[in-house]
């Protein structure tokens, strides 16, 4: 934990790299968030947390679990969760760690991906397992942008563009490197933070949860606010997580994610080869773990790790399953691996190559990258690596009760 944010309870200062403004002692409840805190206490006023998502894909992973985990850490101290789909801003695009305009979405590409976004989340499901409650009262609001904004008139526009300048907006650093460059800026980016800036006002917002790329458009919530004679929020900024290459940021993109939907083997498999360096850092920002009961060796604590964090989606049963069943898989013993997906080869064709196989059940998005895979020496059925990918099999029976490997980190078992 960092020094300056022992003031505040554990569960709020676990992981943060940021709070924005800090005038401790300040005697100023919007300038000091520890006053901020201490009035809601004394009122039995809940604090309004709002985080935003803009539904540009359909999968949640390891990565953006941080800040729903924060958020979730302020639903159970007893605090409302104002969580934003940002249906309208979504159609836009967050400029933010972009070289370059996105492309727009469809308003039914927006709502189906909400869609998919609340499941994983837990709506309709027990709090117990999952990542925000939705079920006690008073603790979350589900509100998407289009609510207000899509009544905006030019009027409205004009004053909220009044109180940004270009100068500001050419100080973000994503706008910078692309003026720098003569890399086209769409105008209507430059919308994006003021239009999530007025989400703040039309929420209320105490504070507002963010990643540290994010400092620039959740301050702009706060001179919004201000405009709008209300108490500016507080910014709360959490890291960016490293992805499973232990370089970049855990992006789909990059393919370097763990889905927070994904079987529990799959999970605990990538979790356990994470890099050292970053065991703690996944600790300490995906589980609720003592910080003082880490294990000391480094493969121990690679494997609390990933048991832990699997825990966190499935369960500890499932978790410690998964983990037994990545060691028999490692060691060739399959018939008694009790948590493997299936995966099944009743629409298949026999005789098949094994390139074609791979494609036809999933697991590679076409034949050539089965190729690849194959070639590359990535894929094994029981243990016993493919190495021609025109390797044939006459019949199902050879395959049915296998489990096929694709990595190190990804299993199916094959089922008629």
């Amino acid at each position: 934990m960092i020094e300056k944010f022992k003031i505040f309870p554990e569960w709020f200062a676990r992981g943060i790299v940021d709070v924005f403004p800090l005038a401790i002692s300040s005697q100023d409840a919007d300038e000091d968030l520890s006053l901020r805190f201490s009035s809601s206490a004394e009122t039995e006023n809940p604090l309004r947390v709002k985080f935003g998502i803009d539904p540009t894909g359909s999968e949640i992973h390891l990565g953006h679990s941080i800040l729903f985990r924060k958020l979730r850490a302020f639903q159970d101290a007893g605090h409302t969760a104002v969580l934003i789909i940002g249906d309208f801003t979504a159609k836009i695009g967050d400029p933010t760690g972009k070289s370059k305009t996105r492309v727009k979405l469809s308003s039914q590409e927006v709502e189906e991906n909400s869609k998919t976004y609340l499941e994983q989340l837990g709506k309709g499901k027990s709090k117990d397992i999952s990542l925000l409650d939705f079920e006690t009262p008073g603790r979350i609001e589900v509100r998407r942008n289009s609510e207000w904004l899509s009544s905006f008139d030019m009027e409205m526009v004009i004053d909220l563009l009044s109180k940004s300048t270009v100068g500001q907006m050419l100080a973000k650093d994503e706008f910078s490197k692309r003026y720098s460059s003569g890399t086209s800026i769409a105008l209507h980016e430059f919308l994006y933070p003021i239009l999530q800036g007025y989400d703040s006002v039309a929420v209320e917002a105490d504070i507002e949860l963010g990643g540290v790329d994010q400092k620039f458009n959740v301050a702009m919530g706060r001179d919004i606010q201000r405009h709008f004679g209300q108490s500016p929020q507080f910014g709360v900024l959490l890291p960016i997580l490293v992805g499973l290459d232990g370089v970049q940021k855990m992006s789909k993109s990059l393919g370097n994610t763990v889905s927070i939907s994904e079987d529990a083997l799959s999970m605990y498999s990538k979790l356990e080869k994470i890099s050292d360096n970053h065991v703690e850092e996944y600790l300490t920002l995906l589980t609720n773990c003592e910080l003082k009961t880490f294990p000391k060796n480094l493969r121990e604590l690679q494997k609390y790790m990933a048991l832990n964090v699997t825990a966190q989606f499935h369960g500890m049963t499932a978790a410690r399953i998964a983990q037994a069943d990545a060691v028999k898989i490692v060691s060739g013993v399959s018939d008694d691996i009790e948590d493997v997906p299936e995966v099944s080869v009743a629409n298949i064709t026999f005789p098949v190559k094994a390139f074609y196989l791979i494609s036809a059940i999933g697991l590679c998005t076409s034949s050539s990258e089965a190729r690849r895979k194959i070639l590359g020496g990535g894929v094994r059925i029981d243990g016993k690596k493919i190495e021609d990918p025109n390797l044939e099999f006459i019949d199902s029976k050879e395959l049915v009760g296998k489990i096929l490997q694709l990595g190190k980190k990804t299993f199916r078992r094959i089922s008629a």
